[in-house]
């Protein structure tokens, strides 16, 4: 497989068992409330502004994606700047740049509608992930984030 063999697209509605799909092989836990949750929001929302891509191959069959959202001006957060909620590759085609191809593809579609600022959220104990957003051009942020147990 190459790039060649991989089509990015923008995510659809109809996309969304392949999705699970994927995570459920990436994790134990399926996630399907969190991403009955995301696709509820980014396609039935009147607000919806398609950013979130799918990697697939020539047969049509996803093997990657990446979902995130526009910011619209919540807690001083200006929408020229958006979120990574998710970048997830199937496990049997990782390695393989797809990942990389998928953030690519995300960064230039939110250039072209006019972000200026992607943020995400990564676990400092997964040093794979931080790898990745390395690569990808991330550095930590200036922002806190704050939490608090109860």
């Amino acid at each position: 497989m190459n790039d060649s063999t991989i089509k990015i697209r923008l995510m659809k509605a109809d996309d969304f068992d392949a999705v699970v799909g994927i995570v459920l092989k990436v994790s134990e836990a399926s996630r399907q409330t969190y991403y009955d949750l995301k696709f509820e929001k980014l396609f039935r929302s009147v607000d919806y502004l398609p950013v979130s891509l799918v990697a697939e191959k020539n047969d049509g069959t996803l093997v990657g994606f990446v979902m995130g959202e526009l910011y619209q001006g919540e807690d001083g957060i200006f929408p020229e700047e958006a979120i990574l909620d998710a970048v997830c590759v199937d496990p049997d085609c990782r390695n393989r740049g797809i990942g990389g191809q998928l953030m690519t593809e995300f960064s230039d579609h939110l250039r072209k509608v006019g972000v200026q600022k992607l943020n995400t959220m990564a676990d400092p104990n997964n040093p794979q992930m931080l790898r990745f957003f390395k690569v990808n051009k991330f550095s930590p942020s200036k922002k806190i984030n704050l939490e608090r147990d109860l």
